[in-house]
């Protein structure tokens, strides 16, 4: 029970034996029954942590209404007071969990519930403003209708129409789903009908469009130099919220009293994160990049036998940072993020005014620039430039992210190119860019 008389669902996983244990939970808005038994939550349970994996306020089983965010902090906290209330646990609690999952780790630790000692966030955000509806300042369209109608809309209107799948509304959203295009397409972006009724918050988003309280009430960054929970951050190089991951783990680090109590993995995944595998997108990166040989079970229980169980397990002394060069196929480790000893470089745009295309007169070097023209394009609403790959969500379901040839992209002409002469030398290109 929360503290308004909301009732949330989960189910619960215990190891052989009396108890107390030490809990892992899972607050998940995508059915509690689609995270367990799985390897991972198998693997927690037998190395004698209890599981809980609860549907969030107002998906699946649980009461309420959803509306993303915006609960999680409370019902994180009213959850975590009810686990350490049961005989079967001891009062120590951890959580695990990507995306959506991993912002109800962030949201919980913002509660400060004393018993929160340890999460593993996956593929998650800082920001829920430019971090997730409204990327870079803009609102991210395909990823918020396509998650909207896709992702959540789905089970709310199946709720509402008692389970069958035949109703007009049902059909309706799975138009969406299958015929993306067009649903892009239409506008006006708010007032659509179908999502007022079984996603209204998607019109509250449009609504607040710049950095407001409604989103600096959900940021963590403020919070990084008072937050206790050890974090073990999990990214991916080709994920959609692969700078949140980043920020959260260098912020706590800067602002921690404690920086051994955070660290950060960054392998050539996209949003499935470790369980990405194989090729990401057209490009192989290797066994040695897969969930499967850095032990995601292993890492998980090693981070919870250190801070559930104060195990001295050397977790603190080992390097905060591991990451996997892309093109050298090897991971390397570091101590913070940006990595020390990094050459940080300017390189500057070049062109005699015609910068469009491959074909263009566009360079990138060294040199800084002199007197020199500018370069446009002209953009068309109608036909604008695909996203083809790159840190995209949700891999196989809406658009494939990973490494693809930008060589198609790089023939239009609203596109500017801008191309080095041939590198004499191999470089490493590790850290924070930006234009």
């Amino acid at each position: 029970p929360m503290r308004d008389g909301v009732i949330l669902s989960a189910d619960v996983y215990r190891p052989a034996g009396v108890g107390p244990f030490p809990t892992v939970l899972v607050r998940t808005p995508y059915d509690k029954g689609s995270h367990g038994p799985s390897p991972l939550l198998i693997r927690v349970a037998s190395a004698g942590y209890a599981v809980m994996v609860q549907d969030t306020r107002g998906r699946y089983m649980s009461g309420g209404e959803f509306i993303p965010f915006v609960y999680e902090r409370d019902d994180g906290f009213d959850t975590i007071e009810w686990l350490v209330a049961q005989p079967w646990c001891n009062g120590k609690i951890g959580m695990y969990g990507g995306s959506y999952v991993g912002v109800t780790q962030w949201q919980a630790a913002l509660s400060r519930h004393p018993a929160l000692k340890a999460i593993v966030p996956n593929v998650t955000a800082s920001n829920l403003h430019h971090g997730w509806v409204y990327q870079g300042g803009a609102f991210e369209l395909g990823f918020n209708l396509s998650w909207t109608a896709a992702g959540l809309s789905h089970d709310t209107a199946l709720k509402a129409h008692g389970g069958d799948m035949s109703a007009p509304d049902m059909q309706e959203l799975l138009d969406i789903t299958d015929s993306q295009t067009a649903a892009f397409e239409t506008l006006p972006l708010r007032g659509r009908e179908i999502l007022q009724r079984h996603a209204r918050y998607y019109d509250q988003w449009l609504d607040h469009p710049s950095y407001d309280d409604l989103w600096e009430t959900l940021d963590v960054r403020p919070a990084y130099h008072d937050l206790s929970v050890a974090a073990l951050n999990l990214g991916g190089w080709y994920d959609i919220f692969l700078a949140g991951t980043l920020e959260n783990f260098s912020g706590l680090r800067a602002a921690s009293a404690d920086p051994s109590r955070h660290q950060l993995m960054v392998g050539p995944w996209h949003h499935e994160g470790l369980r990405s595998g194989n090729p990401i997108g057209r490009m192989t990166f290797g066994i040695r990049s897969t969930g499967g040989y850095v032990d995601e079970g292993g890492m998980h229980l090693r981070w919870y036998d250190r801070w559930l169980r104060d195990e001295d397990n050397g977790v603190e002394g080992e390097p905060p940072a591991r990451l996997f060069v892309m093109g050298a196929g090897r991971w390397r480790t570091a101590d913070s993020w940006p990595l020390p000893g990094t050459d940080f470089q300017d390189w500057f745009f070049h062109s005699g005014g015609r910068a469009n295309s491959a074909s263009g007169d566009g360079v990138l070097s060294r040199d800084a620039p002199s007197e020199e023209p500018p370069d446009s394009f002209v953009y068309n609403p109608r036909n604008p430039v695909p996203s083809v790959g790159g840190p995209l969500c949700c891999n196989n379901v809406f658009t494939l992210g990973g490494a693809f040839d930008q060589r198609a992209v790089e023939q239009r002409e609203d596109v500017l190119v801008y191309t080095t002469p041939p590198l004499e030398h191999d470089i490493e290109v590790t850290g924070p860019l930006k234009v």
